[in-house]
């Protein structure tokens, strides 16, 4: 099974590879003996995030999630980097594709599925929903210091 490699990390920062994103499905994620999702690598605790998870997926063509899912507290973002599929909530069904990102509220019921001919591949970033604010949309600091490489 493929394995997350570290790349680098110090005091304020730490960074990962999960690998070229055509080789996402040599990933299985083992949610018990019953239940494992090729194809799927969560790597928020080997990045060390606070604030949210994130994971890779891919869906060979014909497959699906194989279930509808909800959360209690988070929010999703599905970014689509490749392939062509189906996104479903609450019962609506709609196209995804290359460049669509989908957002899904936490009591929202969705799956997902490769209606294409290649591998559909998605990002999918869960942080937990209503704590963006306004007052966030200020939080970067532009320094006055040089960049140097």
């Amino acid at each position: 099974m493929k394995r997350i490699e570290k790349i680098a990390a110090a005091e304020n920062f730490s960074a990962i590879s999960v690998g070229k994103l055509s080789e996402l499905n040599d990933y299985v994620l083992e949610l018990g003996p019953d239940m494992k999702i090729p194809g799927k690598v969560f790597g928020g605790s080997a990045i060390q995030t606070t604030g949210g998870e994130f994971s890779f997926q891919s869906f060979l063509p014909g497959t699906e999630t194989g279930f509808l899912h909800t959360h209690k507290d988070h929010e999703e973002l599905y970014f689509f980097l490749s392939g062509t599929g189906e996104f479903q909530v609450d019962g609506r069904i709609f196209p995804v594709s290359e460049g669509s990102v989908v957002r899904v509220a936490p009591a929202g019921k969705r799956s997902v599925r490769n209606s294409g001919s290649r591998p559909l591949v998605m990002l999918c970033v869960q942080y937990r929903n209503g704590t963006f604010t306004e007052a966030d949309a200020d939080d970067g600091t532009i320094l006055q210091e040089p960049v140097k490489w």
